[in-house]
């Protein structure tokens, strides 16, 4: 079975992505026009002395999606699959992100990665198996960043945001917290006992093709993919593979940097000195928040809760051209870039515009 993201359905997510950030944005710049009754032009001004060494730093950031997440895609997957190219990986893992930023709850990552190294050559059952070492890695340098953020102090910020009936933006910390804890714990399982897992998977494959003839054709094709993803899960069960984990764990900080250290480097682009060390931990806090949006790319959610966290650090005045800025290096560019080469495919018909991306 496809999963069924066509071109037709991500230039939907596309079109709900840019109009949610930009109502966001646009919401915040009512706030202020109307609350504290700043004129249009103040919002402005700061794009007139931009630093444009640190915009260059930030375009670097900004390839991080593709860079930083294709090398990761990569370790993972030459150790299960020797001979993989990095340049194959580096288009996976930016179409990984590219997909991630247009579906709700990043749904659209694994789809879209594992539909480039499927035309890459990679067989679908190691390409998921590999995606899901990354995810296992993202989930490990979350689950470590986050309680170092907190232990740090970064929490105390969060704590001073209320949002409705006495919830605060700490508390939602502490609830990504615990579902990255869970899903950690459910997927240390998934590397530590892969028999288990394939077990299962074979007992409901086994239930639903008693169903129909076509659910038997279908799941004696998932049977064999199983097998092979098995076979991975079980090679990265070994201290070599735990080795490869562990590297794309460390892998996972340049990965996420565009993420990370957006703040900051916003912060230089406008001109306002900022202590590192803070602004980082509460960059952490924000991806980790909003890593589970339920919105495209966290568009709307991303844009209010980054300014209500880095009200402490960002001017009134100049909190809408850092929220544009900001997000055009953690999302904005990926997106851009993404979609410009989806759509050169699409154009030159290597693409079906009603091909499914994805696992078939």
């Amino acid at each position: 079975m496809a999963l069924a993201l066509t071109p037709r359905l991500l230039r939907r997510g596309l079109e709900l992505f840019a109009a949610i950030s930009l109502g966001g944005v646009a919401l915040l710049v009512g706030y202020y026009l109307i609350r504290f009754g700043d004129r249009a032009d103040v919002f402005l001004e700061p794009f007139s002395r931009l630093h444009w060494g640190w915009i260059a730093v930030g375009l670097v950031l900004a390839s991080m999606d593709w860079v930083g997440g294709g090398l990761r895609l990569w370790v993972c997957t030459r150790y299960v699959h020797p001979g993989v190219r990095l340049r194959d990986m580096i288009l996976a893992g930016g179409f990984g992100a590219w997909g991630a930023y247009l579906t709700p709850f990043q749904s659209g990552s694994a789809p879209m990665s594992m539909w480039v190294m499927k035309r890459a050559g990679v067989p679908v059952p190691v390409a998921l198996s590999s995606i899901f070492v990354t995810f296992i890695a993202t989930v490990g340098f979350f689950a470590i960043a986050g309680p170092l953020a907190v232990w740090f102090g970064a929490g105390k910020s969060l704590a001073q945001h209320g949002l409705v009936l006495g919830i605060t933006l700490y508390d939602l910390f502490k609830t990504s917290l615990t579902i990255f804890g869970i899903l950690g714990l459910l997927m240390l399982t998934a590397v530590i006992f892969p028999g288990v897992v394939k077990r299962v998977i074979q007992r409901l494959a086994a239930r639903i093709a008693r169903r129909s003839p076509r659910a038997a054709e279908r799941m004696e094709k998932l049977s064999g993919g199983v097998d092979r993803a098995h076979d991975c899960m079980v090679a990265f069960g070994t201290p070599k593979g735990l080795l490869t984990l562990l590297l794309a764990i460390i892998i996972s900080a340049p990965s996420h940097a565009n993420k990370l250290l957006a703040g900051y480097v916003t912060l230089r682009v406008l001109g306002i000195p900022a202590d590192f060390t803070d602004i980082l931990l509460l960059q952490t806090l924000i991806s980790f928040l909003l890593y589970f949006a339920p919105t495209p790319g966290a568009s709307g959610l991303a844009e209010l809760t980054s300014a209500a966290v880095m009200s402490l650090y960002v001017p009134r005045e100049i909190t809408p051209s850092y929220t544009l800025i900001w997000r055009f290096i953690n999302s904005y560019a990926t997106v851009i870039v993404g979609s410009s080469i989806f759509w050169y495919w699409l154009r030159r018909g290597l693409i079906g515009r009603e091909e499914a991306v994805g696992i078939t």
